[in-house]
């Protein structure tokens, strides 16, 4: 009995002891279910991203814009340098491509937008020798020239034309205006802001932006302008600048910095956050994705692009952006690369 007695309190001892021990230092659980945790977390991190249907022209330094809850992606430059004159639309739920009228002229480096229904396509270069064009088009799915089928009748019409021709320039829509920033004109590096409003077919001088640049990314935060990144019309001279810009007193304020310099980008807005996909330098081209919160007021890096590219789109539609085209090489290269993100 006595035996008995003493085997028990050690058994007692030995238990308390153990269960100090696990109380007093991090648990390290069975290997084989660390590796199941860790399997679990990589599958999650690839399912980040999804690869769609790829655009059916491949293309890079196209601009595109969401209509009607479909992505039109157009313009360009083809895979032999020639300037495009196609608009191909990608419908989400049914991931599918389908060709829509030709631009009047080929544009690449251009901006796009979209008001009550109506989609805009605005500046940018025709042809090799990148000359900056100021025209405007408006392209209207509900007016019936959209459905004829004779060949030399369009639904691209002429609007004001931009105040100053420039191409590599950005676009974004506050309160049913379209705010037109940055890009080159024939004397140089532009930081000119625009305003076109389509009820009047007017555009309107507004405070310039306080950094000029070129290839950058636009998007709206709260009424107010995001503009980040681009660069000074150089490969090698990338910019990390995040500046806002706010309608209501026609100001201009700085933000934090990207983390990663780039011009080359593609942006879009989704919800809270402004997200910067993209760019390129001299030797190569970058596949960071980076988020600018509101709420947070920095930048907070995303899971990359699973392919690198630069002169690419971005459009949100729902929950999910839409990353289409854009090359995968430095310069003129070209792909029809879709992979869509849901921040």
């Amino acid at each position: 009995m006595k035996k008995y007695f003493v085997f028990l309190l050690l058994v007692a001892v030995i238990g308390v002891a153990f269960l100090g021990y696990t109380r007093g230092a991090d648990f390290i659980p069975p290997l084989k279910e660390t590796q199941e945790s860790v399997s679990e977390l990589d599958d999650k991190i690839a399912n980040v991203w999804e690869v769609k249907a790829p655009l059916p022209t491949a293309r890079t330094e196209i601009t595109a814009a969401v209509l009607n809850g479909e992505v039109y992606v157009i313009g360009g430059f083809d895979g032999f340098g020639r300037t495009s004159t196609a608009v191909e639309v990608y419908n989400p739920k049914d991931n599918s491509w389908r060709r829509a009228p030709d631009l009047p002229e080929g544009r690449h480096h251009a901006a796009a937008a979209v008001v009550h229904n109506t989609l805009y396509l605005i500046g940018g270069y025709h042809g090799t020798t990148f000359s900056p064009r100021a025209d405007v088009f408006e392209f209207d799915t509900e007016t019936p020239v959209y459905n004829r089928t004779t060949p030399n009748q369009s639904p691209w019409k002429h609007v004001a034309p931009l105040p100053i021709a420039r191409g590599a320039l950005a676009a974004a829509v506050i309160s049913d205006k379209i705010y037109v920033i940055g890009g080159v004109e024939e004397s140089g590096l532009s930081g000119r802001l625009e305003v076109y409003n389509p009820a009047f077919n007017k555009w309107e001088r507004l405070t310039d932006m306080p950094t000029p640049r070129d290839h950058l990314a636009a998007g709206v935060l709260n009424d107010k302008l995001y503009v980040a990144g681009g660069r000074e019309q150089s490969l090698s001279k990338n910019l990390a600048v995040l500046e806002i810009y706010d309608p209501r007193t026609d100001t201009w304020t700085k933000g934090p910095e990207l983390p990663t310099a780039r011009g080359g980008v593609a942006g879009a807005s989704f919800d809270d956050a402004f997200v910067i996909f993209g760019g390129e330098e001299p030797t190569k081209t970058f596949d960071e994705t980076e988020a600018y919160f509101l709420t947070l007021e920095r930048w907070v890096p995303l899971e990359p692009l699973p392919t690198p590219r630069h002169g690419l789109a971005a459009a949100r539609v729902g929950d999910t952006i839409f990353v289409i085209g854009g090359g995968k090489q430095p310069g003129l290269s070209v792909s029809g690369v879709n992979e869509a993100i849901k921040p």
